[in-house]
This record gives structure tokens, C-alpha cells and sequence, in this order.
């Protein structure tokens, strides 16, 4: 079932014209009738004016994306006072260490996802996808054990992200 054609040229990007309409909404702190007229003309003019830079999102799981948002949100908060903790302990506490990620996919959307969701978890960040190799780099702020990191990372984001974008694993060329 599409959407009317109207509805399309007015909304070219519903999810992001939700998104914007709300965000404004949540900064302005009012419902009144002049922000709802306002959040409504940022919803359609914003998603037109950068129509040409999103592409299309495929059919994605939406139930599996939920449940990855929690678990992300989740390790953020938990990373938040484990980080804390290293940081204001002593620095023999430290145990900072580079490991690469292999990759299961070269779906762009899920390894540059994957790479966000490890730069965005307190302790960690990607320092870049290398599509050659297949793998990403990562920085650690304290790992004893980078292999289980490692397993980790495939098994609380990468494979959920698979399944999101409905991605199968690809024989390595």
C-alpha cells in the first residue's frame, strides 16, 4: 500500500518530517497554536529542502531496531559509570588497547551503524571502517580481554543490525 502521491511530494520523508516537527515541539516547550503551525512548516520544508542527501531507507525491522535502541541506551548509561570509575581511579586501573572488529557484511548501512554505536558507548571508539580489510579499528579506554570485547560488539550490535536490515552474512571473497 503507497501513499497518495500529494501526501509524497508534501512529505518526501515522513519519519524525518516527524522527527522534525516533534524536535521543535521539545525546544520550544509549548503546544501552542502558533508552535504547532510552526513545527508543521518545519516538518515539510527541512525534509524538502535536504531531500536530495537522504536516500532511501530500506525496509527495516522496526520491533529488532526498538530493542537495539534500548540495548544501546542501556550501555551508554552503564559504560557512563564504568568510565567514571576508570577515570577517577588510579591509572594503574588503565588498560587502553587498539583491536579490530571483523565485519560479517559490507552492507554500509550496518557497518557505519555499528561503527556509530561503539563511538557513541562511553570507553570506546571507532577509528575507522576499512571496507578492504572488512574490519573496523577500535580504540578501547581499558580492555583486558580484547577478544571478548570483540564478541561483544558482533553480538549485542552488529548481528542485531543484521537482522534489522535483514543482512546475511557474506562469504569472505
Amino acid at each position: 500500500m503507497s501513499k497518495p502521491n500529494w501526501i509524497a511530494k508534501i512529505f518526501p520523508h515522513p519519519l524525518v518530517s516527524v522527527m522534525v516537527g516533534l524536535s521543535w515541539l521539545m525546544l520550544s516547550h509549548s503546544v501552542d497554536a502558533s508552535d504547532l503551525l510552526l513545527a508543521l512548516l518545519l516538518a515539510i520544508i527541512i525534509p524538502k529542502t535536504i531531500r536530495r542527501f537522504i536516500t532511501y531507507t530500506p525496509n527495516i525491522h522496526w520491533l529488532s531496531a526498538i530493542r537495539l535502541l534500548f540495548v544501546v541506551l542501556w550501555d551508554i548509561v552503564v559504560s557512563n559509570f564504568m568510565v567514571a570509575k576508570l577515570v577517577l581511579g588510579p591509572q594503574k586501573n588503565l588498560h587502553p588497547q587498539w583491536f579490530r572488529v571483523p565485519l560479517e557484511t559490507q552492507h554500509e548501512q550496518v557497518n557505519s551503524l555499528l561503527a556509530m554505536i561503539i563511538t557513541t558507548t562511553p570507553g570506546t571508539v571507532s577509528a575507522g571502517i576499512d571496507q578492504e580489510r572488512r574490519d573496523i579499528l577500535v580504540h578501547a579506554l581499558s580492555t583486558d580481554d580484547p577478544e571478548a570485547d570483540i564478541q561483544m560488539i558482533k553480538r549485542r550490535y552488529e548481528a542485531p543490525l543484521m537482522h534489522i536490515f535483514h543482512v546475511h552474512t557474506e562469504d569472505t571473497p
